[in-house]
């Protein structure tokens, strides 16, 4: 069972991989210069929150779904290899991450397929150790992964869901207002660094960063809308 996400852990993981942290940064940095001008949509805190749970998780098996252009992909992978073991299943219904993922980062830890995830149930691996969900934003869609996907899982694992929190509450009828309906229902614990939702967390991780050299920003953003669990 991993343990739970909260910001003291959130602090542990920052200290402890500092230094690959740090290279890992620069390398996407050079993502978002051109000639790739990776279009980014994490931003900095949730996508190094996502690299280090998936350091210290070690898993053979993420599965994303949601890649677009692929930086949250390049971040998975670059924690992959990292790790120096682990294979990413990814999931979208467009394919513009297979032209954007350097080959160096997939080749032998990723595969892609093309659709829509609803339609490929059967292919999503049951044996993932990591979830990471950045699609379709709607209650339908959430409704569809709690329902059929997450018994899939095995109990334990991270999951991560963008798009949650980019205001003090997501808006009726939206995907993170059935997630959190669904959390609160199994007095499952989660965790945000969202601003808007909540600004202390993140000003001291903020704070954290710059005291270990972390602090230049990769994007011009600060929302950090994702929500972060362990699936109970």
């Amino acid at each position: 069972m991993h343990q739970p996400i909260d910001l003291d852990h959130i602090r542990h993981l920052y200290r402890t991989y500092t230094d690959d942290l740090d290279r890992a940064r620069e390398q996407q940095r050079a993502l978002l210069a051109p000639p790739t001008s990776m279009k980014a949509q994490l931003d900095d805190i949730e996508a190094e929150i996502t690299y280090l749970l998936l350091r210290e998780a070690r898993p053979q098996t993420v599965v994303e779904i949601g890649t677009f252009h692929g930086w949250s992909t390049t971040w998975i992978l670059r924690a992959l290899r990292d790790n120096k073991t682990g294979h990413l299943y990814s999931y979208d219904i467009v394919d513009h991450v297979v032209r954007e993922v350097p080959g160096e980062l997939s080749e032998g830890r990723w595969t892609f397929t093309q659709g829509d995830a609803r339609e490929n149930l059967e292919k999503i691996p049951d044996t993932a150790d990591f979830l990471f969900i950045d699609a379709a934003h709607s209650a339908g869609f959430a409704r569809w992964y709690i329902r059929d996907l997450f018994p899939r899982m095995r109990p334990g694992i991270p999951v991560c869901v963008h798009d949650v929190f980019h205001g003090r509450r997501p808006l009726p009828f939206t995907e993170g207002a059935v997630v959190l309906r669904w959390l609160a229902e199994r007095e499952n614990a989660w965790f945000t660094a969202s601003p808007a939702r909540a600004p202390e967390i993140h000003d001291r991780l903020a704070h954290i960063k710059r005291s270990l050299a972390l602090g230049h920003p990769l994007r011009d953003s600060r929302d950090n809308p994702m929500l972060f669990f362990t699936l109970r």
